[in-house]
């Protein structure tokens, strides 16, 4: 089984610039569900939401392409890809030489579908967009909607994520509500290094106490997880704690290594929130 000891992350690393999909290092969800209650099926929906800012690759004269890649992986897919391991598998594309824009999207999109449905048949191909320089005004930034919990004067004094600081109203009639805060913070399960991020919580069910939702949040700040597992968490304890009947969580990840991840998870059908970057992206 792959491990994230195992992978590039945290050493010094050659950067191959000829296309190599066997770069790709693919992680299994199940151990880091499985610690926090997931067996079997998972209770909830939703994608990982990737950005590549730093897509390069050279045309059939040789001439460097540029372009912005958005990679979309479904949750429900067996694997995740580490993320240094996808930035050199996307510097592989720097000095190959493909036909067009489609060819390079083609190749991502297989090789990305086989990487997170490692060692089985691929059941669900990654969505994958790639946007040309012409395109590039699409690429909006907005803020994330919803009531910001930053708001709070709250004291803070736990830096590890705990549960027991949620609470919500249980027996009182229910409410929808969106919330957001831009106070999270988790480090790299392997190196430690910080990663910053803001995160969106919808859901219908009982009203959630917003102080204790918002320490909930920096309490992840000295917490060691990757971002899918990060989110995953989240939605797991508040689902438990809080008892809505519809839950979303979506974080957006500022970029490291020219790449952002953005995970989402819902309780219901929906479509997913737009792949819209936050000023901090």
């Amino acid at each position: 089984m792959h491990t994230p000891e195992q992978s590039q992350l945290g050493k010094v690393s050659a950067y191959a610039d000829q296309y190599d999909p066997s770069l790709l290092f693919p992680l299994p969800r199940e151990p880091k569900r499985r610690e926090i209650g997931i067996t079997g099926s998972v209770p909830f929906m939703g994608a990982d939401m990737w950005t590549a800012f730093e897509l390069s690759w050279l045309n059939p004269r040789g001439k460097p392409q540029v372009a912005i890649a958005h990679i979309t992986v479904p949750a429900d897919s067996t694997h995740i890809v580490e993320s240094k391991s996808f930035k050199l598998y996307l510097n592989s594309f720097n000095n190959s030489r493909f036909d067009n824009a489609d060819a390079v999207r083609d190749a991502i999109r297989r090789d990305v579908s086989a990487a997170v449905w490692h060692g089985g048949p691929v059941q669900t191909t990654v969505g994958v967009r790639v946007l040309e320089p012409v395109m590039f005004d699409v690429e909006h930034i907005q803020p994330l909607e919803g009531l910001l919990l930053d708001r709070l004067d709250v004291e803070c004094s736990v830096y590890q994520p705990d549960p027991g600081l949620l609470h919500s109203a249980q027996g009182e009639q229910p409410v929808t509500e969106m919330l957001v805060s831009h106070l999270l913070k988790s480090n790299c399960l392997v190196t430690g290094q910080p990663d910053w991020g803001s995160l969106q919580i919808s859901y219908t069910g009982p009203q959630i106490d917003q102080a204790g939702l918002l320490q909930y949040i920096v309490s992840f700040r000295n917490h060691n997880e990757f971002h899918e597992q990060c989110v995953e968490r989240i939605y797991m304890d508040i689902m438990a704690r809080c008892k809505p009947t519809r839950l979303s969580v979506y974080a957006r990840y500022t970029r490291r290594g020219g790449l952002d991840i953005n995970p989402w998870r819902t309780s219901h059908p929906q479509l997913p929130p737009g792949n819209v970057r936050t000023a901090r992206q």
